[in-house]
Order: structure tokens, then sequence, then C-alpha cells
């Protein structure tokens, strides 16, 4: 048994909410009606609640996840099976445990006769305002199949999207960890070693010689410190960088340094297009496409660019017009969404600006590992060497002063 979260309504007209300890949301139900309640909601919260509180074990719904359940969801609902025995057969085969249990009460809440977006909206933080407003459209218009053909077709290209990112910066955070612990370890257990032929010598250090050693001695006495530091540090850097001052910051940051700004860019730009290509498709108004559009975007230059392009259109300026004077796409993507808009075909337009900068995109990141790669093993090299070099500067000092007797 469970305990169940439920909203009636009394003979009265009152509304009422409460838990039941239960075996089954039906008995929930029946136990309400022979109160003379009649049930409104009943949910199971602990199914959703137990997993977000341990969400450390159990993983959020990623989009490949979400795309698994559309394409799940189309195929059956195509093979005549009713909503709520489709949402039941998924709740069973997906994997994931977040998204099932939502899944679960998305389908106890249709049972007792709401709508599938309400139902949804419940979890918007899982399922996203996107797929729940075409949800909406495709409930409105009796293609519930084709909004979610659609939302999965989204959610494989933003994985695809992600994946670029993340190997982009996977990637040099990887060599740069390994580079801070292979100085830490050449300061904490090669110089040391070193030390005491440096005190035989009986002579005056170099000063590079001298600052490392002291660096040693100081990394040696006081490790625990210089680790607190760098953990307090990475969480900082890491709750910073979702405070709204810390997500501005490294927005225009990333657009300020070339290495990263291409490939910002265009990302940015296939999002764009795909994102408001899908919503566009399945009628929804332009104007809510700009907006959920404009939350979809990581980068928030690009998400207030598509705010005041949003404000623009509803004052009756053309979407490629407002995009052209904020000058942050690239130019392409005004001259296509203009000859999109003149032919009337503005969401094929957008589709395949979408494509172009998809592959664009590909390109930047293959260029920036290209760049990346050789620049951390110079920095590598040049953190190392530098070790290298204070340690054998007193052996050059010791050879030469031999050679001069």
């Amino acid at each position: 048994m469970q305990d169940y979260s439920y909203i009636a309504v009394g003979a009265n007209g009152v509304e009422q909410k409460g838990t039941l300890n239960a075996l089954s949301p039906e008995q929930v139900a029946a136990e309400l009606k022979s109160r003379g309640l009649t049930p409104l909601r009943i949910t199971a919260p602990s199914i959703l609640t137990r997993d977000m509180e341990i969400g450390f074990l159990k993983k959020k719904p990623k989009p490949r996840d979400l795309s698994v359940f559309c394409r799940q969801f189309v195929s059956i609902l195509n093979a005549g099976v009713p909503v709520v025995a489709a949402l039941e057969m998924l709740a069973e085969q997906t994997e994931n445990k977040i998204l099932a249990g939502a899944i679960t009460e998305i389908r106890l809440a249709v049972e007792i006769g709401d709508s599938l977006t309400s139902a949804m909206d419940v979890h918007v933080e899982i399922f996203g305002s996107m797929l729940i407003s075409l949800v909406a459209a495709g409930e409105a218009s009796g293609s519930l199949p084709n909004s979610f053909s659609r939302m999965a077709d989204q959610y494989e290209k933003d994985a695809r999207i992600r994946g670029m990112m993340k190997k982009a910066t996977i990637y040099p955070m990887v060599i740069l960890v390994v580079t801070i612990v292979v100085v830490a370890a050449m300061l904490v257990f090669v110089v040391p070693t070193f030390q005491s032929i440096f005190d035989e010598l009986g002579t005056s250090l170099p000063a590079l010689t001298q600052f490392i050693v002291t660096l040693s001695n100081f990394m040696t006495s006081y490790w625990y410190i210089v680790f607190a530091v760098a953990i307090a540090a990475v969480l900082g850097l890491k709750a910073f960088s979702k405070q709204p001052l810390g997500k501005k910051f490294f927005s225009a940051l990333t657009l300020r340094l070339p290495v990263f700004k291409k490939f910002v860019v265009k990302t940015s730009s296939a999002k764009m297009g795909r994102t408001l290509s899908t919503l566009m498709g399945s009628g929804i108004p332009l104007i809510e496409a700009l907006e959920i559009t404009a939350n979809t975007m990581t980068n928030l230059r690009f998400l207030d660019e598509l705010e005041n392009a949003k404000s623009d259109v509803a004052m009756g300026t053309p979407l490629s017009e407002s995009l052209r004077s904020g000058k942050l796409f690239p130019a392409l993507v005004y001259q296509m969404l203009n000859i999109g808009e003149e032919s009337g075909s503005s969401e094929q337009m957008l589709v395949k600006i979408a494509d172009y900068f998809e592959e664009e995109a590909e390109q930047s990141m293959q260029q920036l590992m290209a760049l990346l790669e050789p620049a951390i093993i110079v920095i590598m090299a040049v953190f190392v060497g530098t070790i290298i070099m204070a340690v054998m500067l007193p052996m050059f000092q010791l050879f030469g002063s031999i050679g001069n007797m």
C-alpha cells in the first residue's frame, strides 16, 4: 500500500484535498465516492517524489529517453490502442524511473478525466513546454500522433547538438585535470627528492628553483588546504554558472572567445531553426512559437534576441528583419528567412537553416578540437617543462662552476 494524493469535490461543490493510503487509485476513488465525494485527480506522489529526492541515483530523462517515449507512443496510438492503455504500456516499458513515474501519474490523471495536456503540464520540468504545447495542438486538431512524431525528431536533433557540445567541452576539461594532477604530483613527490640535493650544494638557488621549492613545500605541508580551496572553487564556479548573473556572464564570454564563438552561433542557429519549424509545423502561432523557442536557448544572448524578435513580430515586423537588426545570427539566417516569408515557405526554410547549421556546427566542433588539442598539450608541456627546468638549473649552475675551476 502507498499514499495517494487526491483532489475531490463534495456535494456542496467545495473542493477538498488530502491523502489516502490504498492499494490502487481505483480503491482511492471508491473510498472517496463512499464518502460522497467526486474525485477530480488522484496521484501517487511517492512515485515521482522519491525519484526526485534521490536524483543523484536516478537520472533525469535525457532527450534520447524522451525521443524513445514519443516514438513508442506514436506506434501504440497508430495501432488503435486508447491513450490510457498506451500510457500504462509505456510506464511498464520505460527504463528511466523518473520518466516512468511521471507517465504513471499522467495515466492516473487522464483516467479520471483530465486532458493529456493538463496531465503532462503538471510535469513540465520533465517534458518541457515545447512538447506540452505540441500535445495541446495535437489534441485540438485530432493529430496527436503527428505531434509526438515531430517531437521525437526534435529530441533526436537536440541530442545530437548536445552531444557535439559535450564533446567540445569534456575533452579539454579532461586534459586540464590531467595537467593539474601531473603538476601537483611533481610538486609533492618529485621536487622534494631533489631538495636534499639542493641543500647539500650549499649555494644560493636560482629564483625559479627557489619559487618551485617554496611552492612544493607549501603543497606538501598544506595539501589539504589546497585541495579544499580547489573543491570550493569548482563548486562555487558551478553554483555561479547556474545563477542569472553567472549564466549571463558565461553566455557573453563564449561569444567573446573567437575559438568558441563560431560553434555557439552555429549550434544556436540550428536549434532555433529546428525548434521553430517544429512548432510552426504543428500549427502553433509564430509569436507563441518564438516564446517557446527562446526558452530552449541555453545561451542567454540568443534567448534575449528571440524575446526581442517576439515583441517586434507582435508589432508587425517580419521575423527576418527583427533578427537582422539584432546582428547576432549569421546573415544566411536572415536571407533564408526573408525568402521563406516572401514565398510563404517559412517552415521549409527553417528546416533548411537547421540542417545547414547542424552540419556547420559539426565541422566547427572538429576544428575546435583540432585547435584545442595541441594548445592544451603545449600548456601542459610549459608547466611540466618549467618544473623540470627549475630542478635542473642548480645542476647546470654546479657543472658550470666545476668547469671554471
